[in-house]
């Protein structure tokens, strides 16, 4: 499977354009293991390589992941890394509610 395809790549904001939005940027692709309780969600891209989004692995952390690292990571049981065909984007707060929760207050 194509991680990253032309139109994804034409739909993901420029890395740094979402800054300072918070919850409310918002999640353009979602990258996940199969064999394992891992997933990252892209809010940016920079065209090359780097992209900036939500991690969900040991805890939900915000940060830099990068497409090559993604290609060669295996899960547990081998598996590549996948592109979830399926999904919609949505906002970081609608994914991680409890992660955002201090913004919905504020």
């Amino acid at each position: 499977m194509k991680l990253l395809t032309k139109a994804i790549r034409a739909r993901l904001p420029a890395l740094y354009s979402q800054d300072g939005k918070g919850g409310q940027a918002v999640a353009v692709v979602k990258f996940f293991t199969p064999d394992a309780d891992w997933t990252w969600y892209a809010t940016e891209f920079d065209g090359e390589d780097t992209f900036f989004g939500l991690c969900d692995g040991f805890e939900q952390e915000l940060g830099y992941f990068s497409l090559s690292e993604l290609q060669r990571i295996r899960g547990g049981l081998g598996l590549h890394v996948e592109r979830d065909m399926h999904w919609e984007q949505r906002t970081l707060a609608e994914i991680a509610p409890a992660k955002f929760a201090r913004e919905l207050i504020a």
